[in-house]
């Protein structure tokens, strides 16, 4: 790890690409995940489908088609672009984004959370009814969350039973719809089930309400008031560093969920990536110092878990074309981060996450070497949150349990 005399940056803008992939580990054959690229994949598809390769040029300009082979995205050699690139590996055994997460902020999971790929034992369901006064539960079963709803939705307004299923995920999710059922009665059984799953290690619970149906004359569709109860933390994390550093934390879209908020000191929630891309420009605004942390939720939840090749695609060019506007507001004291959590290829089987490498991009006006700079391939997710907790403090304090090692040191940035 980096030892720096005092913060490089005032301000961290770290901005996750949920589901955004950019290639198979080396490990990806255990989950069997051997093929899988999300960017590389979705470039190759979205050509095919719309005639047209991906338009990413701001992204190109850091790197981007430097960590994997992407349609339109060619390699940029050094002092033909900007800011730095690289990719890095998981080290925790799952792909999923808890884990994902708590790796990038320095702790990984030597043993996965458990999955119930044939639905929870009964016992358990029993006991979570009868706790909640429940008339029953539907489905009890591994499922795509949008599929679950067209199987069970209208059972679900006749008889007020909520609708329970997993996946390959560590996941006790539940849809019930926003009006009959009531999101805050939801949210109520899900923060009940929180306990349960606390019991079989399971990594998150999701509130997952929809509208629509026979009683509205529509079709079904999930809405973004969506509710994730996570495990917290096994231990703590560079976010927990920072703040007993007395360095800000605000978490925009599912952040803070994702920690049970800890190590978050506020968060923002967000109605998917457009509306996530608005609040982040926002506070990076108004917001003058600390760490700025936001996860862009629509790659995975939309576009990647339904295998919406072009959807993926657009979105990304969404991200890019906003890129410049996020540059613009920066100042020589301030790091922008761009990263992934796992993979999402939408042109795989099934609709699961991938075992990917995720992507990182970097860029700081301070840098004064010619970019793109080659990152290399990094270890561990955690590097990003050695970086992040390097930048704003100035060093990594120890004793520290945390994995991770800082790349400011090649970022060509100068103590100002």
């Amino acid at each position: 790890m980096n030892h720096l005399t005092h913060p490089l940056f005032h301000r961290i803008i770290w901005v996750v690409l949920d589901g955004v992939g950019a290639g198979e580990l080396p490990d990806a054959a255990a989950f069997q995940d051997r093929g899988a690229n999300t960017l590389g994949n979705l470039s190759r598809a979205f050509q095919l489908k719309t005639g047209k390769s991906l338009n990413l040029p701001h992204m190109e300009a850091l790197g981007l088609g430097n960590i994997t082979e992407i349609v339109g995205t060619p390699p940029r050699s050094a002092g033909k672009g900007e800011g730095a690139f690289g990719k890095a590996i998981e080290l925790s055994q799952g792909k999923d984004t808890t884990s994902g997460h708590w790796e990038m902020a320095g702790l990984v999971l030597s043993k996965p959370f458990v999955t119930f790929p044939n639905g929870f034992p009964m016992e358990v369901v029993n006991r979570w009814i009868q706790e909640n006064q429940l008339p029953g539960v539907l489905g009890n079963q591994s499922a795509s969350g949008t599929e679950i709803i067209k199987e069970w939705g209208e059972e679900h307004l006749q008889t007020g039973k909520p609708i329970l299923y997993t996946s390959a995920d560590s996941v006790w999710q539940v849809a019930a719809h926003e009006d009959t059922f009531g999101l805050d009665r939801l949210y109520s059984i899900c923060k009940s089930a929180r306990k349960i799953c606390d019991e079989l290690q399971i990594g998150r619970v999701i509130a997952r309400p929809f509208i629509g149906g026979s009683i509205q004359q529509k079709p079904f569709q999930r809405t973004y008031n969506r509710k994730d109860y996570a495990q917290p933390p096994r231990s703590e994390t560079y976010l927990d560093i920072l703040c007993r550093e007395g360095i800000p934390t605000l978490g925009m879209g599912k952040i803070s969920n994702i920690y049970a908020a800890q190590g978050i000191q506020s968060n923002i929630d967000t109605r998917g990536n457009t509306d996530g891309l608005k609040v982040l420009l926002e506070q990076i605004k108004t917001t003058k110092a600390g760490l700025l942390f936001c996860n862009l939720i629509d790659f995975d939840m939309l576009y990647g878990h339904r295998r919406d090749v072009v959807g993926f695609g657009r979105a990304l060019e969404e991200f890019d074309l906003v890129l410049p506007n996020i540059k613009k507001e920066l100042l020589p004291t301030d790091l922008l981060l761009i990263t992934a959590d796992h993979g999402n290829d939408p042109t795989f089987p099934g609709t699961d996450h991938t075992r990917e490498y995720i992507p990182i991009l970097a860029y700081s006006p301070a840098q004064n070497l010619p970019g793109p700079l080659d990152l290399g391939i990094r270890t561990t997710f955690a590097d990003l949150g050695a970086t992040a907790v390097a930048g704003l403090l100035g060093r990594i304090p120890h004793p520290t349990s945390l994995v991770g090692t800082s790349f400011l040191s090649m970022l060509g940035i100068e103590p100002s």
